[in-house]
């Protein structure tokens, strides 16, 4: 018995969870790259995926902690995203200034403008007064 916004951005959660395993598992896209960046980054990329997958699923079960995880889990390709592109930025001592929009579009990964759309309406749908009121009064 959740409003909409809440059950829009479960299913967001999950389907976001599966492919950012599908992401770290294949080395693709942002989640790739700190995995093969960095020794810590396949252990940062579980971590994101399980921010996903616990943040759903607590939040299906109208947990408070399940509502925190997710709207970490929202924010995380975000900062994670951010995170690669300034160390690829640092490690290839890019002659050219790395744009702003870089950071969000991922164009250095190959990343489109349809998944940063889903990543911010996930937000959105998070951050909404609807959800925010019924998370507060109803999760316990």
């Amino acid at each position: 018995m959740q409003p909409q916004t809440l059950q829009i951005a479960t299913w967001l959660l999950y389907f976001d969870g599966f492919f950012a395993l599908m992401s770290v598992l294949d080395k693709s896209g942002h989640l790739g790259y700190l995995r093969y960046r960095y020794s810590f980054g396949f252990l940062l990329g579980l971590v994101s995926v399980a921010l996903y997958a616990f943040g759903g699923l607590l939040m299906a079960n109208e947990r408070k902690i399940g509502y925190k995880l997710s709207v970490a889990a929202a924010f995380s390709p975000i900062v994670l995203r951010f995170l690669a592109v300034r160390s690829v930025a640092s490690d290839y001592s890019l002659n050219t200034p790395v744009k702003f929009t870089d950071y969000f579009t991922g164009r250095i990964f190959g990343g489109s403008l349809i998944s940063i759309a889903f990543d911010i309406a996930l937000i959105a749908l998070l951050l909404h007064t609807q959800s925010r009121e019924h998370q507060r009064i109803w999760y316990r």
